[in-house]
C-alpha cells in the first residue's frame, strides 16, 4: 500500500483498494474514460523505480559555525514537533532520522534519553561541571560543619510515658527544634544549589547543541538571573511550609485526641497539595534561566508545560530522586562507617546504645563523603530537570527546529519560516 500521499514512483503498484475506473500504468484509458483491453502501448523497456527523498526548503544547507544563530528560548510555539527538514526519510517505511548535535537527539526524548543526556553532560563537561560542583559542594560542607559543631541546640527529650496531649506538645516542640536545627543548613544547601542550578543550566543547554563551554563563560551568562533565581528558590520552600503550616495548624490549635487525628490528615493533605505544586513547578528554573523571565511567569511557564504530562513528569522526577538517593547512599555509607570507626566516641556511643557524641573527625570524614556524593548526583539532577524542559518545549511547540538552526545543522537553514516576529 502506498501509504505517503503525493509520492510514487512510476510503474510503481497501486494503492490497495483502487476502484476498476481508475486507469493503472500498464492500462492506459480510452476515450471514453475506461481502462482499455488492448495490449499496453507502454514501453517494455521502464526505468527504475524512482529513489524519491523529502523536500528541503530553498536555500537550506549548513550554517557556517561564525553565522549560526544562538537558540532562541522564547515560548513561542512553533510549527510541531518533528515537522522540519530534520523529518528526512532515508528510506521509504523508515522513521526519520533525528539530529543529535550534543547529547540528546532533537526530538520527544523517553526517560532513558534524559538520563542519559544528563549523565553525558557530566562526561561531556567533566571539567566545568565538576569545577563548579566542587567549589560550591566543598563550601556548602564547610559551613554545614560548622553549624553542626557550633550552632545547633541540644535535642528536646521525648518523655515516652506522657498523656496523648502532653506527647504532642512534646512533638511540636521537637519538630520546632529540629527545624531550628536544620535551617541554617538548609540555607547553606539552597545557596549552594542556586550557583550550581544557575551555571549547569547554562552548561546542559550549550551541551544539548554539541558546543563546549568554559566555567567562565557559563557565569558570565548565568550570573545577571542570580537575584531572579535566588528568589524562585526561596519562594518555592516558603510556599511549601505554609502549605503544611496551614493543614495542620487546625489539629494543633484543638490539642486532643480528634486534633490528633485531625493534624495527621490535614498534614497528608497538605503533602499531597504540595507535591501536585512542586512538579507543576519544577520547571520553572529552567524557564527563568534560558527564557529569561520573571519569577511569576516562569512559574505560570512551567505549569503550563507540565499540564497533561503531570503523572509522566512526577515519574521521571522520583525515579531521578531514586537514583540519586541509591548513588548518595552508595558513597555516604562507606564514609560514615570509616568516620564511625575513626571516631571512637561515636563508635562507642553508637554500640552502647546512648546517643553518640561525634567529633571533628567524623564530620570531616562524612563532609567528603558529601562533597563526592553532591558532586555526581546534583549535576544529574539538574540535567534532568533542563532536559524535562527541553523535552516538553520540543513536544508542544517544535523546539528542536530552533535548536537544529542553532546548531548549524544541515537542512534547516537559518531562518524559522512563518515565525520571524521577535519575541517577548
Amino acid at each position: 500500500m502506498n501509504d505517503t500521499p503525493g509520492w510514487a514512483s512510476p510503474g510503481s503498484a497501486p494503492s490497495d483498494g483502487q476502484e476498476a475506473g481508475v486507469p493503472r500504468p500498464a492500462q492506459p484509458a480510452d476515450d471514453s474514460g475506461t481502462p482499455s483491453d488492448s495490449p499496453s502501448k507502454w514501453s517494455k523497456t521502464q526505468p527504475p523505480p524512482g529513489q524519491w527523498s523529502a523536500p528541503s526548503a530553498p536555500g537550506s544547507g549548513p550554517v557556517p559555525p561564525a553565522r549560526r544563530p544562538a537558540p532562541n528560548w522564547g515560548g513561542s510555539p512553533g510549527p510541531g514537533p518533528g515537522s522540519g527538514p530534520g523529518g528526512q526519510h532515508p528510506g521509504w517505511g523508515q522513521p526519520p532520522l533525528a539530529a543529535k548535535p550534543g547529547v540528546i537527539p532533537l526530538r520527544p526524548l523517553g526517560v532513558g534519553e534524559i538520563l542519559d543526556g544528563a549523565v553525558s553532560t557530566l562526561r561531556a563537561h567533566w571539567r566545568t561541571v565538576l569545577g563548579v560542583t566542587i567549589v560550591v559542594a566543598v563550601i556548602s560542607q564547610i559551613g554545614d560543619i560548622l553549624v553542626q559543631r557550633y550552632l545547633l541546640p541540644e535535642p528536646v527529650d521525648v518523655d515516652p510515658n506522657a498523656s496523648p496531649t502532653e506527647a504532642l506538645n512534646q512533638a511540636v516542640d521537637t519538630m520546632q527544634s529540629t527545624l531550628i536545627a536544620l535551617a541554617p543548613s538548609l540555607f547553606i544547601t539552597i545557596i549552594g544549589t542556586l550557583f550550581t542550578t544557575a551555571v549547569l543550566t547554562v552548561v546542559i543547554s550549550r551541551s544539548v547543541l554539541g558546543r563546549s563551554v568554559t566555567l567562565s563563560d557559563a557565569w558570565h551568562e548565568a550570573r545577571p538571573r542570580l537575584l531572579q533565581l535566588l528568589g524562585l528558590t526561596l519562594l518555592l520552600p516558603v510556599m511549601g511550609a505554609a502549605i503544611v503550616t496551614v493543614g495542620i495548624l487546625p489539629g494543633l490549635l484543638i490539642g486532643s485526641g480528634a486534633g490528633i487525628a485531625l493534624t495527621m490528615l490535614g498534614g497528608l493533605a497538605s503533602v499531597v497539595v504540595l507535591i501536585w505544586l512542586m512538579v507543576n513547578f519544577s520547571l520553572s528554573s529552567p524557564a527563568l534561566m534560558l527564557e529569561r523571565q520573571s519569577i511569576v511567569a516562569s512559574m505560570r511557564r512551567s505549569a503550563k508545560l507540565v499540564k497533561g504530562t503531570w503523572w509522566r513528569i512526577f515519574g521521571i522526577l522520583l525515579l531521578t530522586m531514586l537514583l540519586t538517593f541509591v548513588v548518595s547512599m552508595i558513597i555516604a555509607v562507606p564514609f560514615s562507617l570509616i568516620a564511625m570507626a575513626v571516631d571512637g566516641d561515636g563508635l562507642s556511643g553508637l554500640l552502647s546504645g546512648s546517643g553518640p557524641d561525634f567529633g571533628w573527625p567524623f564530620l570531616i570524614i562524612t563532609g567528603i563523603g558529601t562533597v563526592i556524593s553532591t558532586s555526581i548526583t546534583l549535576p544529574i539532577s539538574a540535567g534532568v530537570s533542563v532536559l524535562l524542559y527541553v523535552d516538553q518545549r520540543i513536544r508542544r511547540e517544535a523546539l528542536d527546529l530552533e535548536l537544529a538552526r542553532a546548531a548549524g545543522v544541515p537542512g534547516y537553514g537559518s531562518e524559522r519560516p512563518g515565525n520571524d516576529a521577535p519575541r517577548g
